[in-house]
């Protein structure tokens, strides 16, 4: 078996089908490692003939390796739910899979917010991985490969459509703020004071619409942007609460 395609979700029935649409003509097997889906998730990724791992965890990088685990093929690419494998792409993919030194590749990913408003800057991560050079994940929720041998790219793109409404992305900074809040609480991250709060909402303003260029996008653009600094002050928030129970 040469490639298998692995792919986490959680509660993606909208998405999974044209996830694993966008990569059956490329994969030997498809892999979903499902993470406590509580729709049909599961029921429409058998349907779409991809083998399914069922898990609970809260650690990304746990379930990228369950999926190595669970993966047969020679090679293995990574995507999301929400992601799309262009043609151009495809064809790179297959490519590289002849390469007998370059063991790693990293995908060019552009990134598309609230429908199809395409953002400016590219994105480029490691994605497809001779299995043996692919030595595991690490890190909670930004997780990381740990890789023996050189790095490629890929040409074509990976189209990310994330954020699609503010419903989705006020749901995603519930639930993943508290992990961020966590990640920084067990850190031992300095006491947060007013001026704390200011300081992380404008960077993460000035980061998204000043240094990625969401001034480009128009009204999309300055929604997002506004949105990742609301989601920093959540985190923050919620990092003020776990330091304020602390000493109780």
């Amino acid at each position: 078996m040469k490639l298998s395609v692995i792919i986490i979700a959680k509660n993606a029935e909208d998405d999974i089908a044209d996830a694993i649409e966008s990569v059956k003509g490329l994969a030997d097997e498809i892999v979903v490692v499902d993470n406590g889906s509580i729709d049909r998730t599961v029921e429409v990724a058998r349907y779409s003939k991809a083998e399914v791992v069922v898990a609970r965890e809260k650690d990304f990088s746990q379930l990228r390796n369950l999926g190595l685990k669970a993966a047969k093929g020679e090679w293995v690419f990574y995507i999301d739910t929400d992601e799309r494998v262009t043609e151009e792409l495809g064809e790179s993919i297959e490519s590289a899979m002849g390469s007998t030194e370059i063991v790693v590749f990293k995908v060019q990913r552009k990134n598309f917010y609230l429908g199809n408003h395409e953002w400016p800057t590219i994105e480029k991560m490691e994605r497809l991985f001779r299995k043996s050079a692919l030595k595991g994940w690490h890190g909670e929720l930004h997780e990381s490969p740990t890789i023996d041998g050189p790095v490629g790219e890929l040409d074509g793109f990976l189209l990310h459509y994330t954020h699609k409404n503010l419903t989705l992305m006020l749901a995603k900074t519930i639930e993943w703020s508290k992990t961020e809040a966590e990640l920084r609480f067990k850190s031992g991250h300095p006491k947060m004071t007013w001026w704390r709060f200011f300081r992380v909402m404008l960077t993460g303003f000035y980061d998204s619409y000043i240094k990625q260029g969401g001034w480009k996008v128009g009204v999309a653009g300055l929604i997002e942007s506004i949105y990742q600094a609301f989601s920093m002050f959540v985190t923050y928030a919620r990092l003020w609460e776990m330091q304020k129970g602390k000493k109780k």
